[in-house]
């Protein structure tokens, strides 16, 4: 009798099977996802947040209104000042916030620092140079200042010549040169602060404020001037919303001014001289 095998067992028992059977399957490729693109939205407000630390904690940027500063400064002259160096308080901020006195990591100016701040009545911005600070006695006579007793060395240099401009009226000497253009002429001076801090003044003649009663700095306010001396409404006059600063609060300064990053004689309002304007030699220059 013949025994039929079992229908599995017809293939030997030893057969090895093919690559294909044994080889593990390939792995599907990652599919990594697709990065979401910041939208417009989000890359506005993270440009705001730059710019508020920028303006709060790093430099602030100020425009040269008027003549009170000349000749380092001149109308038309666009500078940035740097926040850190006296601390900060509500001035300071880029929204100006006249809040709670003093201020946080404060620190005193030197003197012959060149200095933002805000108006005490008026909270509007102004540039002075520091002359006094608390403790020193500070007195205009005949046009020489003198500070604690002491009248600060004060000798004549080169005039300062510059092209009148159309905007303000000439104050020094008027001139025209063989070319037809107009200039302004005005004497002028370099005074040197103890301490060895330098810089140049302008002297116009014997004006009212070149002669003052002595005023002793209080505590915690600063004495301002203007190098422009007899065109600069500054501690000399009591503080008055749109004249004199008075003596100022150390809580009012804004920041120490750095250097200049652009100077024009253009109007805004004039875009045809805006490229002609352009006073190339002033910008960078440190203050």
């Amino acid at each position: 009798m013949t025994i039929a095998p079992p229908p599995n067992m017809t293939a030997p028992m030893d057969e090895t099977p093919s690559a294909e059977a044994v080889a593990p399957a390939a792995p599907a490729a990652e599919v990594k996802p697709e990065k979401k693109q910041d939208s417009f939205w989000v890359f506005l407000l993270k440009l705001v947040v730059i710019v508020l630390v920028f303006r709060t904690f790093i430099f602030t940027s100020f425009m040269i209104p008027s003549e009170s500063m000349m000749p380092r400064l001149l109308v038309g002259d666009y500078l940035f000042a740097a926040k850190w160096p006296y601390g900060y308080s509500g001035a300071s901020l880029p929204i100006d916030w006249p809040g709670p006195h003093g201020r946080v990591f404060g620190s005193l100016p030197e003197r012959g620092d060149v200095v933002i701040f805000k108006h005490p009545i008026d909270r509007v911005d102004y540039v002075k140079r520091v002359i006094g600070l608390p403790g020193d006695t500070v007195q205009m006579v005949a046009g020489q200042l003198v500070l604690n007793g002491t009248p600060v060395p004060k000798r004549r240099i080169a005039d300062l010549v510059i092209p009148q401009a159309v905007s303000e009226p000439c104050r020094g000497t008027t001139e025209r040169h063989a070319d037809g253009e107009f200039f302004c002429r005005y004497e002028r001076f370099r005074e040197t602060l103890p301490g060895g801090k330098t810089y140049e003044v302008l002297d116009l003649g014997i004006y009212d404020q070149d002669t003052t009663e002595p005023i002793v700095v209080p505590e915690d306010h600063v004495f301002m001037m203007g190098d422009n001396r007899d065109n600069s409404l500054d501690s000399r006059f009591p503080a008055e919303a749109d004249r004199g600063v008075g003596l100022v609060p150390v809580d009012n300064l804004a920041g120490r001014a750095s250097f200049m990053f652009f100077s024009t004689t253009s109007a805004w309002g004039t875009p045809g001289s805006w490229l002609s304007g352009i006073r190339w030699s002033r910008m960078g220059k440190a203050i």
